[in-house]
């Protein structure tokens, strides 16, 4: 077991980059683009995984990894289970939060904002282009339910992929894509000593940003 102390004990001495407030880009989608292009260049692993943050009308906050599939000036889209919990909890509240951590770049942003589906021709487009087993998973798994054991989720796999052996597997109902449109960004650059630089983008209507130093 992990030892208290050695768990105090891990820690890390940020000093390879800072942020400046005059060198931000204009808006905050273009600030991200040039810092995602920054963690691709470096080989992040799993760059476009971030944690999406939700919460249901009991008030009870809930988070996961999910995977950015695309991103412009609207906002940052994923795809998920509509009938999963966080579906379920973005049905309710579409307030959400997303954070990204790049650890080889000592690089943090956080967003928050409102949620909404995207179109299902750009779910379907979406959804065509995954690779097959995908596809049969989203159809396969009843995302979020109980299910007794795994066999119970491989023979209905097994079972759909011999039913769609060679044609086009459609795209369930319950299955696209989500849209989050920022009314707050923050870029976190690590620093020495712990006075790692914040600077946050807020606006209330997607246009007018301004931008403000918070301190670490």
């Amino acid at each position: 077991m992990v030892t208290k102390e050695e768990l105090q004990n891990i820690r890390e001495d940020y000093a390879s980059r800072e942020l400046l407030k005059s060198t931000l880009a204009d808006n905050p989608i273009q600030q991200f683009s040039i810092w995602f292009k920054e963690a691709l260049d470096a080989k992040v692993r799993e760059v476009n995984a971030m944690n999406l943050a939700t919460c249901g009308s009991n008030g009870v906050v809930s988070a996961r990894i999910v995977l950015l599939k695309s991103f412009d000036e609207s906002g940052f889209v994923f795809f998920t289970n509509y009938k999963s919990e966080k579906g379920e909890q973005m049905a309710e509240n579409s307030n959400v939060a997303l954070t990204f951590f790049w650890p080889e770049l000592e690089r943090q942003v956080r967003i928050e904002g409102k949620v909404t589906k995207v179109s299902e021709e750009e779910s379907l487009a979406y959804f065509n282009s995954r690779p097959r087993l995908s596809q049969l998973g989203a159809i396969v798994s009843e995302q979020s339910k109980e299910i007794a054991n795994r066999e119970l989720l491989q023979a209905k796999m097994n079972e759909l992929a011999l039913q769609y052996d060679g044609i086009v597997i459609p795209k369930p109902k319950h299955w696209g894509g989500y849209l989050v449109t920022p009314n707050k960004v923050e870029f976190w650059q690590g620093r020495p000593g712990r006075l790692h630089d914040r600077l946050v983008f807020e606006s209330t209507n997607k246009v007018n940003w301004q931008v403000k130093r918070l301190c670490p």
